[in-house]
């Protein structure tokens, strides 16, 4: 991969982690919570016990899907540093442009995502 193409995804990458790291702050730092959000939207913010065991959960798969992806994000810069970005980590192909630019911190090509998943 060029050092032009590597800058771009770097570029990209850098972008979505400000933005992530942004959404993270305000959830910890901000006036209301995702889930109290949530809440607030659906018209009520309700004292029942379901609901806000409900919304607390929701708050924390949240918090850890996006915890996951700031350490996907972070792999992926790491790989453009050592040059194995855009590399398959299993069978070593170049994975395209056209997936990268989709998912930047996708490790495997297609074939070998599909063999992952299934």
């Amino acid at each position: 991969m060029t050092a032009h193409i590597s800058d771009t995804f770097a570029a990209q990458l850098q972008e979505m982690r400000i933005d992530l790291l942004a959404q993270l702050r305000a959830q910890h730092g901000g006036a209301m919570s995702r889930a109290e959000s949530a809440a607030e939207a659906l018209g009520s913010a309700s004292d029942d016990q379901a609901q806000s065991n409900t919304e607390r959960e929701l708050s924390f798969a949240l918090e850890e899907r996006e915890s996951a992806e700031l350490v996907a994000i972070d792999a992926a810069l790491k790989r453009i540093a050592d040059g194995s970005f855009g590399l398959c980590v299993d069978c070593g192909v170049s994975i395209p442009a056209a997936r990268l630019h989709a998912s930047p911190t996708a490790l495997r090509c297609i074939d070998c995502q599909a063999k992952a998943e299934g």
